[in-house]
């Protein structure tokens, strides 16, 4: 019976990095995410979970985060970033939000879409979908839905279209301004963090949860991830990490600066000296741990 659920919520490339180190100090304290019946991944949580899946190490994911990276350019991210708040302050309705983001991606210059394809690829250890259960949400740029990719046939349910792995990645990275929109089967998608940060609600029927996101917050149409955990079925155990005081200082304002990787995964495996005993007893089912009416978490 599937009992447990890993959800990796998105957050650039810091954000990645964090929860890379987060992952990998809990695996070195014995408690292994990995293992789970599923994993949900958006946006940078989506590449992490299908390397997961695909079988990474991650050991070798973490060092790889150690290494220097170009800067990213924070004068055109601070303005695709105002520009995304605009839209936020500015819209009320989900579908109407995630319509309007749509329209700005695609005229916002990125790299080609060939280019990024082709950087997902190399980054997972193979394209073919994996056979233990992995979720990776995206949003329809024309119509608003949220969507999601999950296994061999590429589709989660009914009307979600069918992918590749690498296409679902894609679709899910697609950063507005940052990342190329995806197209798949003639439709157009964009980051799956445009509906929510973490996409919580994809794992409800899972009884016990941990989410591992590095942003928790939620604003206007956008869900939080406190929001959408008390929304899950009464009964669920959930334990929520988001990054602490010292990982956010290390992370930054800006999610897509690259330079920052190293000093916010090593934050991440820090901070998870500090969450492996709350982490421990929603995954092991001990007694005392925390229900979906009453989440723990890590700010």
């Amino acid at each position: 019976m599937s009992v447990r659920a890993l959800v990796l919520g998105g957050g650039g490339a810091t954000g990645l990095a964090w929860e890379v180190g987060i992952l990998a100090g809990l695996a070195h304290a014995g408690v292994d995410l990995g293992s789970a019946d599923a994993v949900i991944g958006t946006s940078a949580g989506a590449l992490l979970g299908a390397q997961l899946r695909t079988g990474a190490q991650l050991e070798e994911l973490y060092r790889a985060q150690l290494t220097e990276a170009e800067p990213a350019r924070a004068v055109a991210s601070l303005s695709v970033l105002l520009r995304l708040s605009w839209l936020l302050l500015r819209h009320r309705d989900p579908h109407r939000y995630r319509i309007e983001v749509g329209r700005f991606a695609a005229t916002a210059p990125t790299q080609s879409a060939a280019q990024w394809h082709a950087e997902l690829a190399s980054r997972l250890p193979t394209s073919t979908w994996p056979e233990r259960r992995l979720v990776i949400a995206a949003v329809d740029a024309g119509t608003g839905e949220r969507v999601a990719f999950d296994g061999a046939d590429g589709a989660a349910g009914a009307g979600d279209p069918r992918a590749s792995l690498v296409d679902a990645v894609a679709a899910s990275t697609a950063a507005p301004g940052f990342r190329p929109s995806a197209t798949i089967d003639g439709r157009t998608f964009i980051d799956g963090g445009v509906a929510s940060a973490a996409n919580v609600d994809l794992a409800a029927g899972y009884q016990r949860i941990v989410v591992v996101a590095p942003i928790d917050r939620g604003s206007g149409p956008i869900p939080s991830v406190s929001q959408q955990v008390a929304r899950l079925p009464a009964g669920s155990r959930v334990a929520v990490v988001v990054p602490d005081r010292s990982a956010r200082r290390a992370m930054g304002w800006n999610p897509m600066n690259s330079a920052r990787r190293p000093d916010a995964a090593r934050a991440g495996r820090d901070q998870a000296d500090a969450v492996v005993a709350m982490v421990r007893r929603v995954w092991t089912g001990e007694e005392g741990a925390a229900s979906a009416d009453a989440p723990t978490g890590l700010a």
